[in-house]
């Protein structure tokens, strides 16, 4: 059999955690500020762990990095 293969989106916009849950960074920030609260703004600060629904279709993607 041969290896599966990463799937190249997802090694770069996702990563584990120590306990293997995926992190990821927060939705809703690319553009658009100017209509954003400032406390959507302030919230939505650095990573997210996705819940464990999403977290099972990333995992697929990335087969070796569990």
């Amino acid at each position: 059999m041969p290896k599966m293969k990463t799937k190249a989106a997802a090694k770069k916009r996702f990563s584990f955690t120590a306990s293997g849950k995926v992190k990821s960074a927060q939705a809703g920030k690319r553009h658009g500020m100017i209509k954003r609260t400032t406390k959507f703004i302030r919230d939505a600060r650095g990573t997210t762990v996705l819940c464990d629904a999403d977290a099972k279709i990333v995992k697929k993607y990335m087969p070796y990095n569990r």
